[in-house]
């Protein structure tokens, strides 16, 4: 059968510094206590030997309060806390045991190593030398020896790092203090200072490390909060600020910095799901008067700006107002060229702009940050299609209307442009002819875009009145022939030109 101090030795070989557990049966002490304690000692070592750590503690909770005065109890439940990573509650327990038992040198040893991990370097190196005072055995000895050149040595790099700081060389005090953390690594100060210069160097993401780190190691540390929150949002993550503030205010309602930023950000908050709410409702002007309210909250901020801008920027496309749009989105690029989400949104203003070669660089730009995109995709094969459209005839273009006009937008426009370019309104012959021509243009859009399948097909790319578009499938066949192609089209029936059009 595995010895206790077998499972014992294999538990705490995990915890660095921390010596064997050395066998109690041949400590020589017998201390004083009732059959219950004992029983209680038993099945803590037996659970501990099985593993089953939180049940093992139970027990020697039981122990210790049984008898307050066992230096055993006390020394088994410190191994059980350390067993399980709990180096915080370990270290009252140890300092109990030297109390009752001043020459253990072993929990002696294992404080010394605690109180080297957490900075705390005096007294740590007082336990180191108090353990060689007593004349140790060599391996104990060696180890305690070890630890003081250690501990000596991060005293010294310690106060380089300190010089560093004070000089402000913090890319020189952030390497010193990498190899003091590195064996403090419960050292509260060393990683705050850290994180002061990872803030200096533009490290955000390792200054949040070192202050996580520090907020759960030090249990009211309202400042590594505050800091952590400002950094959140000076990063533009409004959400996580919020969380890490709220998490300072738990501690200390009343903090003076922490309330106050906490109502700056909880207002920019409220404002960022507000507008977010306005787009998911599509009720876009008032999304962008919403993002217009955050960038006057927060002026200071660059990325919150970036934020308000690329939301509005998608309000401005939704909402069809590509030439406004284009300025915004083109805005937020200029600072983060490679933004998928406004490129996207860009290139969709482009070709509501009708700018369609600008469309296919910025979905071609926004495909290589983005792969397997089916918009980019979509969009891209759109844009191509449009490209090639507006290179042969345009009937929008022809018309002056937009791309989303209503028929009676488009029927207005026929009859008006109808009437401008009326052949009868022409006396020179050149100039007839000239109107001859875009006349039938004129009444080929209108014909197209007020046939609702034919417009379809136009807006997909095909042009229903270009018998190669349509690939031998004749539409209308009365407007096959005439202008580009369309020989014998005449909107003005047979005969010479009577000119009693019907503008319907």
């Amino acid at each position: 059968m595995v010895s206790i101090d077998h499972v014992a030795h294999r538990v705490l070989t995990y915890i660095p510094y921390v010596l064997v557990l050395i066998d109690m049966r041949y400590e020589g002490v017998k201390c004083g206590r009732d059959g219950g304690v004992d029983s209680h000692m038993e099945m803590g070592k037996k659970l501990l030997a099985a593993g089953q750590l939180a049940d093992a503690l139970s027990h020697f909770h039981a122990a210790v309060d049984g008898d307050p005065k066992s230096y055993l109890a006390y020394y088994r439940r410190a191994t059980v806390y350390l067993a399980m990573g709990k180096s915080k509650s370990a270290l009252p327990d140890l300092s109990r045991v030297i109390e009752l038992k001043p020459d253990f040198t072993s929990a002696r040893l294992q404080r010394g190593n605690l109180l080297l991990k957490q900075g705390r370097l005096d007294e740590a190196e007082s336990d180191f030398k108090k353990v060689l005072k007593t004349g140790p055995g060599d391996k104990e000895e060696r180890e305690a020896t070890g630890q003081l050149t250690k501990s000596d040595e991060i005293q010294r790099l310690v106060s380089e790092a300190r010089s560093s700081f004070d000089s402000r060389d913090y890319v020189t005090a952030a390497a010193q203090l990498d190899a003091v953390i590195e064996t403090c690594v419960w050292d509260v100060i060393s990683r705050e200072m850290r994180a002061e210069c990872f803030i200096q160097m533009g490290e955000m993401g390792k200054a949040i490390t070192d202050l996580k780190a520090s907020s759960k190691l030090k249990s009211d540390n309202t400042q590594a909060f505050y800091k952590l929150s400002s950094i959140y949002y000076n990063l533009g993550d409004h959400e996580m600020s919020l969380n890490e503030v709220r998490e300072c205010l738990k501690l200390d309602p009343d903090h003076k910095q922490c309330y106050g930023h906490y109502k700056q950000v909880k207002k920019l908050n409220k404002q960022i799901l507000s507008a977010e709410e306005l787009i998911k409702e599509q009720r876009y002007e008032e999304a962008v008067s919403k993002y217009e309210a955050v960038m006057k909250t927060e002026p200071d901020v660059q990325q919150f700006s970036l934020i308000a801008k690329e939301r509005i920027c998608h309000s401005l496309v939704q909402s069809q107002q590509g030439s406004s749009a284009i300025k915004v989105c083109s805005s937020v690029l200029q600072k983060d060229p490679q933004n998928v989400n406004v490129l996207k949104d860009r290139a969709e203003a482009y070709i509501q702009d009708e700018q369609y070669d600008e469309a296919i660089k910025d979905y071609e730009t926004a495909a290589q940050h983005s792969e397997n995109d089916r918009q980019i995709k979509e969009g891209l094969e759109k844009a191509q299609r449009l490209l090639k459209q507006s290179q042969k005839r345009d009937y929008y273009k022809i018309l002056g209307v937009k791309r989303t006009a209503q028929k009676k937008e488009i029927i207005k426009a026929y009859r008006k442009m109808a009437q401008q370019w009326h052949p009868d309104n022409f006396m020179d012959p050149e100039e007839k002819k000239k109107a001859e021509k875009k006349f039938i243009d004129i009444a080929q859009a209108k014909e197209v875009l007020t046939d609702p399948e034919m417009r379809t097909k136009f807006d997909h790319g095909e042009d229903p009145m270009d018998p190669e578009s349509q690939q031998g499938h004749h539409h209308h066949q009365h407007f096959h022939g005439g202008h580009h192609g369309f020989q014998g089209f005449n909107p003005f029936g047979s005969g010479p030109f009577n000119f009693k059009f019907n503008f319907n």
